[in-house]
């Protein structure tokens, strides 16, 4: 859906192939480039003013996140997860934790695979449903080879006590630094650990929720949360006490779902 727009934002990003926008990634994660926060002069409401690199964050009309309601019921049988054990390379870049992943995931959305790159956080979840945000928010960032983005939304809640979700959860906050910096991850994780057994989702196409907010984003949204422990999500409130984008507006997008 939206596939012209999805182009024009790729092409925006200079046609870069799948590797360089993982590099660029990186490279914002380091903090390279306008530097831009959640609150005050260098807020959200700032930022398509701190560089013209940022203009789609006030002037784009296909914003995220948005709040997911009044979904159009849709036949959503075009998506396909193909992830694997990883290492992750795990990151505090100074707005989130950050796990980098080994190549040889990937997700196939509407018969085009994306690469997956990376996961991080968000304190509290950015997207809502129907008004009503969740604890937190794990998005899982994939790159095609003509720089277009698939991110999978995960809502965490509260509750849980034990399982592979907190084992996995576990494993990322054991190496993630307190202050900006990198730790190298040992061993490996099951990404898919992090997935809602129901697949009952939200699908729309947006943008990057940071600065640049390119307009690249294929979103996948999952309808229900997994659960970790409350003090797994206490531990990364510390670090991020909020750090969350404002619900973008609508405007003329299809938001449809599967449920």
């Amino acid at each position: 859906m939206k596939r012209r727009a999805f182009l024009r934002g790729a092409a925006g990003l200079g046609a870069l192939t799948a590797c360089s926008v993982c590099n660029t990634m990186i490279a914002r994660a380091a903090g390279k480039g306008a530097h831009w926060g959640y609150e005050g002069k260098e807020g959200p409401e700032q930022w398509g003013s701190l560089s013209k690199d940022y203009a789609a964050c006030s002037a784009g009309r296909e914003q995220s996140p948005i709040d997911l309601d009044s979904q159009v019921p849709a036949v959503l049988s075009d998506l396909s997860i193909e992830w694997g054990a990883t290492s992750v390379n795990v990151v505090n870049n100074g707005h989130t934790i950050q796990a980098n992943t080994d190549p040889g995931s990937r997700v196939v959305v509407g018969g085009k695979a994306y690469k997956l790159a990376q996961f991080h956080f968000h304190h509290p979840s950015e997207h809502a449903v129907a008004g009503k945000r969740h604890p937190m928010e794990a998005h899982f960032v994939h790159v095609a080879d003509d720089g277009a983005l698939a991110v999978l939304g995960v809502f965490m809640d509260g509750g849980a006590t034990d399982g592979p979700v907190v084992d996995t959860i576990e494993a990322v906050w054991k190496v993630a630094p307190k202050t900006k910096g990198e730790a190298k991850g040992k061993g490996k994780i099951v990404p898919a650990h992090l997935l809602p057994a129901d697949r009952a989702i939200f699908r729309y196409a947006g943008s990057l929720t940071t600065p640049p907010c390119s307009e690249v984003v294929s979103w996948t949204v999952f309808a229900t949360p997994i659960a970790v422990q409350q003090a797994q999500i206490d531990t990364f409130a510390k670090l991020f006490p909020m750090n969350a984008r404002p619900l973008q507006a609508v405007n003329r997008r299809f938001l449809l779902g599967n449920f």
